[in-house]
């Protein structure tokens, strides 16, 4: 029996896509470096943003640090006017905590940043833990973050299930033992996350309470 849902946070849970791309471009703006396109930006989206900056620029590990100051320069001063949640979370969320489902994120954000969406959306009251980037040494797609989860809020495994909108949060949950949920809206392509094997697809947060076993009645 399922009760407890762990969410992913940009791309699942809070629309970030637009800031996460405009972040980038200001780094590539400010620094003169010949900039990716956004379809090339897509495939990176949800990994470190260390690994991607390492990767599409071949910085040196201090040059990295310097980019992602500036991308976080650009990120916290337009964070509030550009993040909102995906349609129906707060809603579907609320949902299941007054029916007893527990809550938590496991996210490759740092932790100010991934408390501070939550609660720009007000859906911090809903979350019982938050696993960061700060929090693990290794990050997803190692079960690491997962694991620590279900450690902090103590629950087993078969009790749980992930959801996510990337290869990443699904390959950790399998790695951790728990059942893993794609998400429809999902900037990545439903080829990439079917070759990953979830357990579960939903094309609205509406489909969730009934996946984990709270249904709402009615039409």
């Amino acid at each position: 029996m399922i009760n407890t849902v762990l969410f992913d946070l940009d791309g699942t849970i809070l629309d970030t896509n637009e800031l996460i791309f405009r972040s980038f471009e200001y780094v590539w703006e400010r620094k003169g470096i010949n900039p990716i396109t956004r379809a090339q930006l897509v495939p990176y989206m949800g990994a470190k943003l260390y690994d991607i900056f390492k990767e599409t620029t071949g910085a040196t590990d201090a040059g990295v640090e310097e980019l992602i100051r500036i991308y976080r320069e650009y990120n916290f001063a337009h964070h509030d006017e550009l993040v909102k949640p995906f349609p129906y979370v707060a809603e579907t969320m609320s949902h299941l905590h007054d029916n007893g489902i527990r809550m938590g994120v496991v996210t490759t954000k740092i932790r100010l940043t991934s408390e501070l969406g939550l609660k720009h959306c007000d859906l911090d009251r809903f979350i019982e833990t938050i696993v960061s980037l700060d929090d693990v040494i290794h990050a997803k797609p190692h079960p690491e973050p997962i694991i620590t989860a279900l450690r902090r809020m103590d629950v087993k495994a078969s009790e749980v299930v992930m959801v996510g909108d990337s290869a990443g949060d699904l390959i950790a949950a399998h790695r951790a033992g728990v059942q893993s949920v794609a998400v429809g809206w999902s900037i990545k392509s439903k080829e990439e996350l079917q070759r990953c094997n979830p357990n579960y697809w939903i094309h609205d947060m509406r489909d969730l309470p009934q996946l984990v076993g709270v249904a709402r009645e009615g039409p």
